[in-house]
């Protein structure tokens, strides 16, 4: 079984889309089969809008496997938790679905990037977050964060209810699109890699740059270092 690792964010439009999918082109630049899957997506229907931006980011089509829903076995029209899209069109998320997709997709690819739905602590069903998903898969993981107000205080949370669970974090993604203030964003990564260390994770902390930076300039996101 191929390695399966986690991006999530410290909260909702933080930027994991774009750096699970600038990380997935990475990989693919280093020869590894790579793909990304999605664990819902909510606010669309049909193909998951945001598979469809992994693909634009990893410069490939979308592939057979988008198309039969194994990377992104639910979607719902609302734009709201996964918990309540599902259950206001009368449907359940079955947790093992989206597993049994992630391992068919094990057994083909090299690595998999599970991009979560919004924070850790966002609801898949009325009993189970994406963190307690986690725990049970027993899946690596990479936080997304950025210069945001409020930054410190989810990160820092977002790192010791990992450590709490037993989850393994690989490092934090650093998002700098927007960011113009460098006392705050060199500050940020001070606390960051020292609150890795603290909870004994490897102080990896990757720097996410305008994702035009990546298309027109054919930059590489620099983040070997979770892999």
């Amino acid at each position: 079984m191929c390695p399966v690792i986690c991006i999530s964010g410290i909260d909702t439009d933080i930027g994991k889309t774009v750096a699970t999918g600038l990380m997935a082109r990475t990989l693919l630049s280093q020869g590894y089969s790579t793909i990304t899957q999605k664990i819902v997506q909510t606010g669309c229907s049909g193909l998951a809008d945001d598979i469809k931006m992994h693909r634009k980011l990893m410069g490939i089509d979308l592939l057979p496997e988008d198309f039969s829903g194994q990377t992104c076995p639910y979607t719902f029209r609302k734009p709201c938790s996964p918990h309540l899209a599902a259950e206001l069109e009368h449907k359940i998320i079955n947790p093992e679905e989206i597993t049994g997709a992630t391992e068919s997709l094990a057994a083909d690819y090299e690595y998999v990037l599970l991009e979560g739905a919004g924070g850790l602590l966002v609801p898949l069903t009325s009993e189970i977050t994406f963190l307690d998903y986690l725990q049970k898969q027993k899946y690596p993981l990479i936080i997304v964060t950025s210069s945001r107000l409020g930054s410190i205080n989810h990160t820092l949370g977002a790192l010791e209810l990992a450590k709490g669970r037993g989850i393994e974090v690989k490092g934090v993604v650093y998002n700098c699109y927007g960011e113009n203030d460098d006392e705050i964003r060199c500050d940020s990564r001070k606390i960051f890699a020292s609150y890795l260390l603290k909870y004994s994770f490897l102080p990896n902390i990757v720097d996410l740059e305008s994702k035009d930076t990546y298309f027109e300039q054919g930059k590489q996101l620099d983040c070997m270092c979770f892999f």
